[in-house]
């Protein structure tokens, strides 16, 4: 049998770099996608693997989205799993929101995963399988008191996933998501203890995520151990969204 491979944008730090090591670590060979070449590059120097490349090629062009899948197809044999990571949070309070802004976070915390799963889709639907996951939020379930655009971007998130788990299951391909909670990326590292600990005590098991935890998840959701699940928005936050 031979490699599977994953595809993975936001690749290049936190959660995204996390999943790219786990599923490498699994067997995959992964292609990472970052925003710019000296991330990706970076990424790649810090990951020092043969089972690993990367991209930067813009995730709301489809057209060169394509080229690059079906690239990535031909040359590896298959396209397994699809993993739309890349996105953008944002904590602006309305008065302040203009419609560039909000359009700039939709853009690519939804319009770029439209493209890319349109992309994989053509490949996998000849194929007859494949995986394609979403990173979701815990927000996605009941919002956040400011950065508007973010959680509509993850309740669309959230309504793209059960969606099209309906429409390409006839393809044997699956569709699901992570809802994360909070976690310890370079974002949360930042902030002030005094900020930090009121949002660890709403957490029942009292402790930030890691990305690793995340990683995880989709490794679970990309493997046959889940391959009766497709639709699901899986919560990894501690019990915090219950």
């Amino acid at each position: 049998m031979s490699q599977k491979v994953c595809v993975v944008t936001g690749g290049t730090r936190g959660i995204g770099f996390e999943t790219v090591k786990a599923f490498v670590n699994a067997g995959y060979f992964v292609v990472l996608y970052g925003s710019r070449e000296e991330t990706v590059q970076k990424a790649l120097s810090e990951l020092n693997n043969e089972n690993v490349s990367g991209k930067w090629t813009d995730l709301t062009d489809l057209e060169k989205i394509s080229d690059d899948f079906k690239s990535i197809a031909e040359e590896h044999g298959s396209f397994d799993v699809l993993i739309n990571n890349a996105g953008m949070s944002d904590s602006t309070h309305f008065d302040a929101y203009t419609p560039e802004r909000f359009d700039q976070v939709m853009k690519l915390n939804v319009k770029a995963p439209f493209i890319c799963t349109k992309a994989a889709f053509e490949i996998m639907k000849d194929q007859k399988h494949g995986v394609i996951l979403n990173t979701s939020s815990m927000v996605g379930t009941y919002g956040q008191q400011s950065g508007v655009a973010y959680p509509t971007s993850k309740f669309a998130i959230n309504g793209m996933t059960k969606s099209l788990s309906r429409e390409l299951g006839k393809y044997g391909i699956r569709v699901n998501a992570v809802a994360p909670g909070i976690t310890e990326t370079d974002m949360v590292k930042a902030l002030p203890k005094e900020m930090i600990q009121p949002l660890i005590n709403m957490i029942p098991m009292q402790r930030v995520g890691q990305p690793e935890d995340i990683a995880k998840a989709f490794l679970f959701l990309a493997s046959d151990e889940a391959s009766y699940i497709t639709g699901a928005i899986l919560p990894v936050d501690g019990g915090q969204v219950q």
